[in-house]
This record gives structure tokens, C-alpha cells and sequence, in this order.
């Protein structure tokens, strides 16, 4: 509910941004906060999804909209407080999507990929509604820290080496940590420019 709640307070706070209404900001925030795990649900047949079963999401949702349209200099303030939470969100997310996954009989590659999904889903229907490029398209390592710890998740359940308890809290912490020290120290993914399209272009012709 934490990470539920952190999520829905990265969309409330976009939203507000791009001038949405109320009503806009609270569907936002919900998108962010369940929108990865009811994709998670329907793709593994879990239906009706966790996310419109439970309550206490949308109450999470409203509240973290609320909080961001009537405290939002002290939302501003608290930026790196909810890129902590929010990393530890997304560290939940990728464990627990992988493991719902496989706990309905679907394979290791189903697994690795609604363990993602589950944790970036809602940030990139937030950021298609808010028509900019989704975040985890971008350079951070985001999207690459819920991978790892999904694939943690699958390895564990195959080798069998350590108790499922012990797989997830390795899967959780590597992926906390290794989102944490992206953020620290500015670790990103290599990017291409134009300019160094073009001139590998040059280079091949010639």
C-alpha cells in the first residue's frame, strides 16, 4: 500500500502539472498506483484484477490526490522522500508480480515480464494519457531494476537453491539498491543522438 500510494502520488503530481481537473488528477493517480497489476491480472486470467477487487487501492489513490492538490509546496518538498518510497514500490512490484505469475503456472519468460509490467505499467499509461514519452523509454535505470529483480524471482523458483522468502527479499533488495544507486550517482543507459546516427551513417557509406 506504501508503494501504492507513492505511485498514486508521482501521477497526482503530473497530473496537476498538465492542469488536469479533479477528476482527472484522482484517475491518474489511480492509473499509476494499480494500473501495472490490473494489466498483471488480466493478462495471467487473475480476474477481476487485485486492483478494482480491493478498496483500499482507490482510497490510497484519492488520498495521495488530495494530499498532492491541497499540500503541494510540501508534496514539492518531499521530492526525495517519494523517490524512495517510490523506489521500494517498484522493487515490490517486480517481486511480487513475478511471483503471482508464476504461482498461476506461467512460465519464466511470463513471469519476467508482467514482473516489469507490473512495476512500470502505471507509470507508462500515466505518461501516454499525459501524451509525453514514458519515463522507463528514457535513460534512467528504471525499467532494468525491475527486470533483475523479476529475473531473481524466476531463477530462485527454478534452482530451488534458497526458501521463497529468502529469493524475495534478495530480489527486493538488489532491485531497491541498484535504483537507489541510479538515482545517487546518475547511472543511465547509453543514448544515441542524432549526431552520432548520422555519423555512423557516414561511416558506412564510406
Amino acid at each position: 500500500m506504501t508503494g501504492a500510494f507513492v505511485f498514486a502520488i508521482s501521477g497526482a503530481v503530473a497530473a496537476k502539472q498538465r492542469g488536469l481537473d479533479l477528476f482527472g488528477i484522482c484517475a491518474i493517480a489511480f492509473t499509476v498506483a494499480c494500473g501495472g497489476g490490473i494489466i498483471r491480472d488480466l493478462c495471467i486470467g487473475a480476474i477481476p484484477p487485485a486492483g478494482l477487487m480491493n478498496w483500499q487501492y482507490l482510497v490510497a489513490a484519492i488520498a495521495a490526490a488530495g494530499m498532492t492538490i491541497g499540500l503541494y509546496p510540501l508534496v514539492q518538498r518531499l521530492n526525495h522522500p517519494v523517490l524512495f518510497f517510490d523506489a521500494l514500490g517498484l522493487s515490490l512490484f517486480a517481486v511480487t508480480g513475478a511471483q503471482k505469475s508464476l504461482a498461476f503456472g506461467h512460465n519464466a519468460e511470463v513471469a519476467v515480464l508482467l514482473g516489469i509490467t507490473t512495476a512500470v505499467g502505471g507509470g507508462v499509461l500515466r505518461d501516454v494519457l499525459l501524451n509525453r514519452v514514458p519515463v522507463i523509454l528514457e535513460r534512467e535505470i528504471y525499467a532494468s531494476a525491475a527486470l533483475i529483480g523479476s529475473l531473481i524471482i524466476v531463477l530462485g523458483n527454478y534452482l530451488k537453491w534458497l526458501s521463497d522468502d529468502w529469493v524475495s527479499i534478495i530480489a527486493l533488495i538488489i532491485c531497491f539498491v541498484l535504483r537507489l544507486l541510479a538515482l545517487r550517482y546518475h547511472w543511465n543507459l547509453p543514448v544515441y543522438s542524432d549526431d552520432e546516427a548520422d555519423s555512423k551513417l557516414r561511416n558506412d557509406h564510406d
